[in-house]
């Protein structure tokens, strides 16, 4: 048996640049800054008696042949590792895994490629679980999103990604204190608004609105770029105040990125003394991010108390494979 685990993702800015529409039309490409947190996706990979296959997750599926899978990333995963028979495989979210936000579907991509590697006697490393991530969910099954989800999951840790016009992706690890880790998760915090939406939908939609958003896209990975100087200096503050100039900017790019009751609640969260947040992912739903220092995590927790908080919490570990059964033998 094998079981990995794969952080989720929280994206300070430059969220949208990391689209081909965008990256592949300037001269510099996009760029994010994000981090990944203390939240997994787990994927058991089990040998079975025979050679069927048990796929278990929100449903369950048992086939006999691995093209006949509805869940196409299982499907692909399999087909990419070579192990297409005789298997168990479950996925676990620690948070509700579709439509949040926090880059689950990449999630699951990398960690079910890293632990069906393994079950096959290979080991790869985080930059290779990234790209094959990309290759299946952008190339192989034509998912109109962004590279940012897949990197951010498999590398672990606080980083500053390029993606180049020609699909090239450089990746700078921050080097970030203990202490600054600490302040991160002391200040920083997710809001479940309760509502989930289609992330391909969303980003399809500005996908095709790139060629009239450029201006505002550039500005955005610009903010990627102070995002990363502002961690790097330690300066928190002006961090999430630059959320807040972020997420008014993505609320232009395409209809439905924000709604009424994300918009209430967003309102809500600044007058009891957030300097700053922003919805993640494509929109419509999913987590808030926001800034305060301390006593606001309080107040808003009083305020909204029907609204699940989670601090920030870094992970700085990959996507790893925390159990192998064949250790034991």
């Amino acid at each position: 048996m094998m079981i990995s685990r794969t952080p989720l993702r929280v994206s300070f800015c430059g969220g949208g640049s990391d689209l081909p529409a965008y990256y592949r039309n300037t001269a510099d490409g996009g760029c994010v800054t994000s981090l990944s947190m203390a939240a997994y996706i787990h994927v058991t990979v089990n040998r079975r008696f025979g050679d069927d296959i048990r796929l278990s997750y929100s449903q369950t599926e048992i086939v006999d042949d691995f093209e006949d899978l509805q869940h196409e990333l299982v499907r692909e995963a399999m087909r990419m590792t070579g192990v297409t028979k005789g298997v168990e495989i479950t996925t676990i979210a620690d948070i509700p895994s579709r439509g949040t936000g926090l880059g689950s579907s990449s999630a699951v991509t990398v960690g079910l490629l890293n632990a069906l590697h393994r079950f096959n006697g290979n080991e790869v490393s985080p930059e290779v679980l990234a790209a094959q991530a990309c290759q299946i969910e952008i190339d192989i099954l034509g998912q109109p999103i962004g590279r940012q989800d897949q990197y951010a999951s498999a590398l672990g840790g606080v980083n500053h990604i390029r993606f180049l016009p020609d699909d090239g992706v450089v990746v700078e690890p921050l080097d970030l204190s203990q202490e600054l880790l600490q302040r991160i998760e002391n200040e920083f915090t997710l809001l479940y608004t309760g509502m989930t939406r289609s992330a391909s939908m969303m980003l399809e939609e500005q996908s095709v609105n790139s060629p009239e958003n450029m201006a505002q896209l550039d500005e955005m990975c610009e903010q990627a770029r102070q995002a990363r100087g502002l961690l790097l200096s330690g300066d928190l503050n002006k961090l999430g105040e630059l959320l807040h100039e972020g997420w008014m900017l993505k609320k232009e790019l395409a209809s439905g990125i924000s709604v009424p009751e994300i918009d209430s609640l967003y309102q809500t969260i600044r007058e009891h003394g957030a300097t700053g947040g922003k919805l993640l992912g494509a929109g419509g739903g999913g987590f808030i991010l926001f800034h305060g220092e301390e006593g606001v995590r309080e107040r808003i927790a009083q305020a909204l108390p029907d609204n699940k908080l989670l601090p920030v919490v870094v992970e700085a570990q990959p996507s790893r494979v925390i159990f192998d059964s064949s250790d034991l033998e």
